[in-house]
């Protein structure tokens, strides 16, 4: 029988440094991890490789338009649960932890302001709210700026980034793509510029409707764009797709896109833009 108890060899556990989350971003690019602190700082565009990462609607707004120039409108406008949906969580809860989330009532930041002196009309598509799925919400505030824009005589922006039609909302979703057109549809028949950027990823309805229709479209570096996913499209059509499908720069080269803008040229271009419509009236 031992005297002695044979000492445990097991090292002690070390404790896990508890690393606050959100505070470092895993580039998709180039596969380096950015500190959130440096991306903001560069407008959300990864330093190493020029990737962009998903943008705020608060934070475009303040990036493209004049300092305080911006004011909100239809702010009160929140989408109800019509059909009553029912799923693995009900369409109110998921309503309401995006808004808890994000800040934002809807996935659309509509209203008003300057760019470089020029007055817009402007909508800004946030992904971070249900993918930024386009609802009765989302498709009334994008109509009532169009009709702004139309009324107060001036050019009107939507950057749109989204996921297609809102499913919890049925066919009061896809409504919305007629509605929009037809408002933009009026917007032109009073020769006033309409511009739509696409930030990635840009599909399905929103695609297929308003975002396909602006007099100049412009799209950031490298953005998804297109109406149904390549996997889908594979998968129907049996073909191989061509390289870079469904990218910016493949839709540039087959005339879908006017012009691809770098984020931090964005504001500069559209100034330039606005200038030269403000000279063809």
């Amino acid at each position: 029988m031992a005297i002695f108890k044979k000492p445990s060899l097991k090292a002690q556990s070390k404790k896990k440094r508890e690393m606050p989350q959100g505070l470092w971003q895993k580039c998709p690019g180039c596969g380096e991890v950015v500190h959130e602190i440096e991306l903001a700082e560069n407008d959300r565009v990864c330093p190493r490789c020029d990737y962009h990462f998903t943008q705020s609607a608060k934070e475009r707004i303040a990036h493209l338009c004049d300092p305080d120039s911006f004011v909100e409108l239809d702010s009160g406008l929140a989408s109800i649960d019509t059909l009553e949906f029912q799923g693995m969580a009900s369409y109110k809860d998921r309503l309401r932890k995006y808004q808890e989330r994000t800040g934002l009532v809807d996935a659309v930041l509509s209203g008003h302001g300057l760019i470089e002196g020029y007055k817009v009309a402007i909508a800004v598509m946030d992904f971070s709210f249900l993918a930024a799925t386009m609802g009765s919400v989302v498709g009334e505030r994008i109509t009532r700026v169009i009709e702004y824009g139309t009324a107060s005589r001036c050019g009107v922006i939507i950057i749109s980034a989204s996921g297609g039609a809102r499913m919890y909302e049925g066919m009061l979703s896809l409504m919305q793509m007629a509605k929009t057109s037809g408002a933009l549809a009026l917007h032109a028949c009073e020769n006033l510029p309409f511009i739509s950027v696409l930030t990635n990823p840009t599909t399905a309805g929103v695609m297929a409707s308003f975002a396909s229709l602006g007099d100049v479209i412009i799209a950031e570096p490298k953005a998804m764009v297109g109406f149904a996913g390549p996997r889908v499209i594979k998968e129907t059509t049996h073909q191989d797709l061509p390289e870079r499908f469904q990218t910016a720069e493949f839709l540039e080269e087959h005339g879908l896109i006017d012009l691809i803008v770098h984020r931090k040229a964005m504001r500069a271009q559209l100034a330039q833009l606005l200038a030269y419509f403000a000279g063809t009236h």
